[in-house]
């Protein structure tokens, strides 16, 4: 990763350095409290296409979020990594169909029907109770979110991930929900 130019690229690079420790040791099945969470008070509509994500490393699963939806009879798409610069795509995904490599370590579809979703599960390495995202870097949910603004959009994360404030710039979407093992927040954003 090259060296930040600007104060906010500093401020954001620290702080991610400092996110990935926060959560190594956390128990990624944890995921399972989560969804727990998210069912009991933020499940989405009937017939929503639900977007969710294959966990990297030390990430909190959603995969047992991913699978109560699947056996309430949502669509699920998971996110196509597309070259830089570009928001996300999504392919129709069913728990138990195969993944591809995709870049940067992802995991995704090799093939699928395209949907645009109607609610996202979205990564994230922090956040704060005013709905500020610190993803990884590369701006593709930023990007995505702001070309799916019907959509609904819920951070996911271990509860060590929250910290007081998020550097945020003008194009970084904030998040209405975060969900932790601990419970849901909801952020008013």
């Amino acid at each position: 990763m090259a060296a930040p130019h600007f104060p906010l690229d500093a401020e954001k690079a620290a702080l991610r350095r400092h996110a990935f420790a926060a959560r190594l040791g956390c128990d990624p099945a944890l995921g399972a409290a989560m969804a727990a969470h998210v069912l009991a008070a933020a499940a989405p509509p009937e017939g929503a296409v639900v977007a969710g994500f294959w966990p990297m490393g030390a990430e909190i699963d959603p995969r047992p979020l991913m699978q109560a939806l699947a056996e309430r009879g949502h669509a699920l798409v998971l996110p196509v990594t597309p070259p830089r610069g570009q928001p996300l795509r999504f392919r129709r995904w069913q728990p138990g169909e195969p993944l591809a490599p995709g870049p940067m370590g992802t995991s995704q579809p090799a093939a699928g029907e395209w949907l645009d979703p109607d609610w996202l599960l979205v990564p994230l390495l922090a956040f704060d109770r005013r709905g500020g995202r610190l993803g990884y870097g590369g701006g593709y949910y930023d990007r995505t979110l702001a070309g799916l603004p019907n959509s609904t959009a819920i951070g996911i994360a271990f509860s060590t991930q929250e910290v007081p404030e998020v550097p945020t710039g003008p194009l970084d979407q904030r998040l209405p929900m975060i969900a932790t093992e601990s419970g849901l927040i909801v952020t008013g954003a």
